[in-house]
């Protein structure tokens, strides 16, 4: 079979609608902040967003994944990667995440021992289309189902944090904070009296 490579910079070109609403919201934001904070205070304040987002950007165009005969290797945008043989792989699927009235999917893999990793440059969502998705996930599990025995392959159990989806931490936390609160202002009101 033919080696697999995914590169995040192939895949990082968003889609043309979000681009246009991204550059009308910068262009409001500076012209309030430019009238706001003046001149200087403008300039300080783009250059700290330049400095603190460049590397972001730099490491995540990096960011890889290589599927072949050795397994499957994954950077990060530092350095060469890591590479997981096969018989360390235990399952390939797709997470979905859902979000604000969109979904985005990755694919990933279980690791024995019950880690999981992501792969780099192999994810589809509305701001980061990938017509092709479903077929590169495929040729995924079509290299790992021809490189390992069927007995190796053992689907994990569904684990707590698979359950912890954005609109369920953003529903649980408030209530978690709130709990805490009127404890604390509870044991402050007991120890006064």
């Amino acid at each position: 079979m033919i080696e697999l490579n995914f590169r995040a910079m192939d895949r990082n070109r968003p889609a043309k609608s979000y681009v246009v609403l991204a550059l009308v919201v910068l262009v409001v934001e500076g012209c309030a902040a430019f009238v706001q904070l003046g001149a200087v205070g403008f300039s300080w304040l783009t250059g700290g967003s330049i400095a603190l987002l460049a590397p972001l950007l730099l490491l995540s165009s990096r960011s890889w994944s290589r599927v072949g005969a050795d397994g499957i290797t994954i950077c990060w945008g530092l350095g060469h990667g890591r590479t997981y043989p096969w018989h360390e792989i235990r399952w390939i699927d797709v997470r979905e995440t859902k979000g604000q009235g969109s979904s985005s999917y990755a694919v990933r893999m279980f690791l024995e021992g019950g880690r999981r990793r992501s792969l780099p440059g192999l994810y589809h969502s509305d701001m980061h289309p990938a017509p092709d998705f479903d077929e590169q996930f495929q040729r995924v599990v079509n290299w790992w189902e021809l490189s390992t025995d069927q007995t190796a392959r053992v689907r994990p159990p569904k684990q707590f944090r698979d359950r912890l989806t954005p609109t369920v931490i953003g529903l649980v936390v408030p209530v978690a904070v709130a709990v805490v609160v009127v404890a604390v202002v509870a044991l402050v009101i007991l120890a006064q009296h």
